[in-house]
């Protein structure tokens, strides 16, 4: 993701979520630590020729300069055009995620998921995230729980991604709070 993708970005994340949409200064915030040496974020977006249809984002926290302080990543946000729910965008988004985990060397992943998005929660299932948790009163409006789920080793999920990628389940995600090759037309870049 680049600062030319947030309006469209944000269109999509009203739509998706316009409860607790997140604002543009917080995409600006996000993408100004994605960049440089000392990046501790990952975004990426999906698009067909001008079209963006989905787009995740990865949160690093930890130093990983000794055993005791290991790198652990945040899914922060995984969003999917409607219209593209079921076609594996999702899954192609999160394995992105994931490959970014590793290339920051995460020992662990985690995320928050909506405990009635049963549909995503599956997804991060196929991939090896297990629920660890919950958070009540996560979501707002509503007053909706969230299910911690976490996964460890994400290097090792990336040979099972390949497989849970061609899945027809899409996820969304959000906090209140290297390219891939495209399938049909469809784009992801970073």
């Amino acid at each position: 993701m680049r600062w030319w993708d947030i309006d469209p970005v944000l269109e999509l994340e009203r739509e998706l979520f316009p409860d607790d949409a997140w604002s543009r200064g917080m995409f600006w915030s996000e993408l100004a630590h994605a960049r440089g040496p000392g990046a501790t974020r990952h975004y990426v977006v999906a698009q067909y020729g001008e079209r963006l249809l989905g787009y995740a984002g990865l949160a690093v926290t930890g130093s990983g300069d000794d055993e005791h302080s290991a790198m652990v990543g945040d899914v922060q946000t995984i969003a999917v055009a409607r219209e593209q729910w079921g076609t594996g965008l999702g899954g192609r988004l999160l394995t992105e995620l994931l490959r970014a985990a590793t290339a920051f060397e995460c020992t662990e992943v985690l995320l928050e998921c909506r405990v009635d998005n049963i549909r995503a929660q599956k997804l991060y299932e196929r991939y090896g995230f297990e629920p660890i948790g919950f958070r009540r009163g996560y979501y707002q409006p509503g007053n909706v729980d969230a299910v911690v789920m976490r996964l460890t080793g994400p290097s090792s999920a990336d040979a099972a991604s390949a497989d849970a990628s061609a899945d027809s389940s899409d996820a969304a995600t959000h906090h209140p709070s290297t390219p891939a090759n495209g399938v049909q037309g469809n784009r992801i870049h970073g």
